[in-house]
């Protein structure tokens, strides 16, 4: 029987990837080139520079000696415009107050920095609805790697055929499925192209999910 939930954050919750990839993009552009979404999508989810180098490959394709502090310095100015009108992704807070309400366990797992997760679900009054938040701090591994998945369970006091995650990412639904957790994914705009590998169910969007039903449906 399913008793937790555990939610992935960039892109699930937050769609700070998308947004990051077209940061990455405008540099590129500024310096005559393109970055493909098939180049940057084994970022998606996991740790960006253990599997990939933007600056390197910058300066591979433009032949040029590439001063890493500036173009870092360029690519936070354009993410943290991009994000000034960024929303929630649709149905979020709806799929929390449900799971809520059906007195389910509630945790996060994310390969990104819990300053980085915590300082936005705080500024979008989201923090109080987690019971459990594991972050790449916590691990020797991100995703795909399934540690972060399986310290949250354990934290939540469930086993992983107990939970349900919901990823948008193929690294994310990777690390989910090792792990042993029901996932469902839902792409969003970088992701939505990407070859996913096992998972229990894809949903173009959280808006209008009933929980209880789709549990039902999973534990069936």
């Amino acid at each position: 029987m399913i008793q937790a939930v555990v939610f992935d954050f960039d892109g699930l919750i937050l769609d700070t990837e998308t947004n990051e990839f077209k940061a990455w993009q405008d540099v590129f552009r500024q310096y005559g080139t393109e970055l493909a979404l098939d180049v940057w999508s084994g970022v998606i989810g996991t740790d960006m520079l253990s599997v990939f180098d933007p600056y390197n490959h910058l300066a591979e394709l433009t032949g040029l000696k590439i001063d890493r502090d500036e173009v870092r310095r360029t690519v936070r100015e354009n993410f943290a415009k991009r994000m000034e009108s960024e929303q929630l992704r649709p149905g979020v807070v709806s799929v929390l107050e449900q799971a809520r309400r059906l007195e389910i366990a509630i945790g996060l797992a994310s390969s990104s920095s819990c300053d980085w997760v915590v300082g936005y679900l705080t500024k979008y009054g989201l923090r109080d609805y987690f019971d459990c938040i594991r972050t790449r701090d916590d691990v020797a591994r991100v995703k795909p790697d399934p540690e972060l998945y399986l310290l949250a369970v354990e934290c939540l006091g469930v086993k992983p055929r107990e939970a349900l995650a919901f990823e948008d990412s193929a690294n994310g639904a990777a690390a989910a499925h090792a792990a042993g957790l029901h996932c469902v994914v839902v792409p969003n705009a970088v992701t939505e192209g990407l070859a996913f590998g096992p998972h229990s169910k894809r949903l173009s969007t959280l808006e209008g999910l009933d929980l209880q039903r789709l549990i039902r449906e999973l534990e069936g």
